[in-house]
């Protein structure tokens, strides 16, 4: 008989996979719990801001999960790990759409960065800076605005980005480095009201 409950949120999400391969449900609850929000926001983008389709993408992923739950390897970052198979279901959907030359990869309305950094004391009108972003992402080719939007709105690091894509992380801080460079030549009228 056992007389406490495990609290699943102070699990990492590997030792939460560990479980779920050997039957525990309320692990793979939790893990549900922590991504699923975060990986419809991931489809969206990715998936020309469809809602419905990010919602059927994020369903599939975690279908994937408790189908064959052993697929994840227990030594890898599971976050990581995550991003690699959504990013691949993607890659799989452009092919089959052949249309990815001509997608729309937009911020959504009212998505955030990860780091939740607030201008509030600053005179910036925020609706236009983030119009102005949604813009010049749009301009950016796909493997750089990818790897920005990995890093500055999904909050992964580098070398998550480099697994997750399956490149090395040299690549990805060059990536990173060219795309922050163009949109801060872009939004420089920005950057004078910021300071």
């Amino acid at each position: 008989m056992q007389l406490f409950k495990k609290d699943y949120s102070t699990y990492k999400d590997e030792e939460l996979m560990r479980l779920y391969v050997k039957g525990d449900r309320k692990a793979f609850e939790e893990i549900y719990r922590r991504y699923e929000k975060f990986m419809v926001n991931f489809f969206y983008r990715k998936l020309w801001n469809d809602r419905i389709k990010s919602e059927d993408f994020t369903h599939d992923l975690f279908a994937k999960i408790i189908d064959k739950p052993e697929s994840f390897d227990l030594n890898r970052n599971f976050k990581t790990w995550l991003f690699s198979v959504a990013n691949n279901m993607c890659k799989n959907e452009y092919k089959k759409q052949e249309i990815r030359k001509n997608t729309s990869h937009e911020v959504p309305e009212g998505y955030e960065a990860k780091d939740g950094k607030q201008l509030a004391d600053k005179e910036v009108d925020k609706n236009a800076f983030r119009e102005q972003l949604k813009l010049e992402l749009g301009k950016l080719n796909d493997k750089h605005r990818e790897v920005f939007m990995l890093r500055h709105y999904d909050g992964l690091s580098l070398n998550e980005i480099a697994e997750a894509l399956g490149i090395n992380p040299g690549t990805v801080k060059s990536r990173l480095h060219n795309a922050t460079k163009e949109l801060a030549s872009k939004l420089t009228i920005y950057r004078k009201t910021i300071l």
